[in-house]
């Protein structure tokens, strides 16, 4: 592909897991992606995965704090000159099995600073980037959850600040319209990545049953994203699900 033609992406959360597996495929599909995280180690690993030939740039940013996400930006303004897409994938589960009235202020702060107030720190840059540049526009994709729609047990930080995004999602969306800015979210279950390692040895379900839960390939995620990512922008996915077809989400099981 040609350098001039290259789509430019932001990944964060990009040093292992969903995040990686998304950083991959764009760069295989000629996008520059800089890829960004809180720890360097990780992305450089990201960036190697990639191959050579790849566009990968590795910078090290905490979401939830304003100065990283003011210095990542401004350093792929710089090195770019432009931005097409953001994929607002940083987050964290937080305390897990920790009862509702047993979880201090610190974890739940902890929770929303990184889920929430960072997707909004990140897309709030992104934005401004996307309505400034010519030609004017771009696409925020936000990693939501399928805890955007149902909870699990002990899970009330993790499933507030999703359905929140939710919220970032539309109110970005609506915007955005005016300066050819799309918005869609992508709510995962049960991808393969270590977030999700207890599903293979068993995870407190709805009814205080331990059980083991399918899990899927997070390359399968990735793929949707790049589908998402790929579109022009008169055209936008708003909400996409993908999750493992046995996980235990329809229905009552």
């Amino acid at each position: 592909m040609n350098a001039r033609l290259k789509k430019i992406a932001v990944v964060t959360g990009a040093g292992s897991g969903i995040g990686r597996s998304v950083a991959l495929a764009l760069a295989g599909a000629g996008w520059s992606v800089a890829v960004a995280g809180r720890r360097t180690g990780p992305l450089e690993e990201t960036a190697a995965a990639a191959g050579e030939g790849a566009d990968v740039l590795p910078v090290r940013a905490d979401v939830s704090d304003p100065d990283d996400v003011a210095a990542l930006f401004a350093g792929v303004r710089e090195h770019y000159g432009r931005l097409d897409l953001l994929f607002n994938n940083a987050g964290t589960f937080g305390p897990a099995g920790v009862p509702l009235e047993d979880i201090s202020y610190e974890a739940w702060r902890q929770v929303v600073d990184v889920n929430l107030t960072g997707s909004f720190l990140c897309a709030q840059a992104a934005f401004r980037m996307m309505k400034a540049q010519d030609p004017q526009g771009g696409r925020i994709i936000n990693n939501g959850s399928i805890s955007a729609h149902v909870p699990r047990p002990n899970s009330v930080a993790y499933t507030a600040t999703k359905h929140a995004m939710t919220g970032l999602t539309k109110s970005l969306s609506l915007d955005g319209r005016p300066y050819r800015i799309a918005c869609g979210q992508i709510d995962i279950g049960n991808a393969a990545t270590e977030m999700t390692e207890r599903m293979r040895s068993g995870i407190l379900q709805a009814n205080g049953q331990l059980a083991v839960e399918p899990v899927m390939d997070a390359a399968d995620v990735a793929r949707t994203v790049l589908h998402m990512a790929e579109l022009p922008l008169e055209a936008n996915v708003q909400f996409a699900t993908v999750m493992a077809t046995a996980m235990p989400y329809i229905g009552r099981g």
